[in-house]
């Protein structure tokens, strides 16, 4: 089995600020990750990805908020994209761009 992109989406949310959502199921779990999935979502606001949530071979699961980086622990699909989607509110709510 070759990598399956499952999501391939851009969302803009306000002016200046967009989410962007990869997703791809490969054969087997990359180094790092105990699941199929590849993926990277950004958040970008003014220009600057502010929120990513990636799991590049040999790092694992983790995420950015700003210069910050935390190990992620990966549930499932469904978790990933409600966790990503609560940084965002979060964020949103911090800095007044709700």
């Amino acid at each position: 089995m070759k990598a399956k992109l499952l999501v391939k989406r851009r969302i803009v949310l306000s002016i200046g600020q967009f989410a962007e959502v990869v997703i791809w199921q490969v054969p087997k779990a990359i180094a790092g990750s105990t699941h199929v999935f590849k993926y990277r979502l950004a958040f970008v606001a003014s220009g600057k990805c502010v929120i990513r949530y990636d799991n590049e071979a040999g790092k694992g699961d983790h995420r950015h908020i700003r210069e910050s980086e935390k190990a992620y622990r990966f549930i499932d699909l469904d978790q990933l994209m409600a966790d990503f989607e609560r940084d965002i509110a979060r964020w949103q709510d911090e800095n007044g761009n709700a």
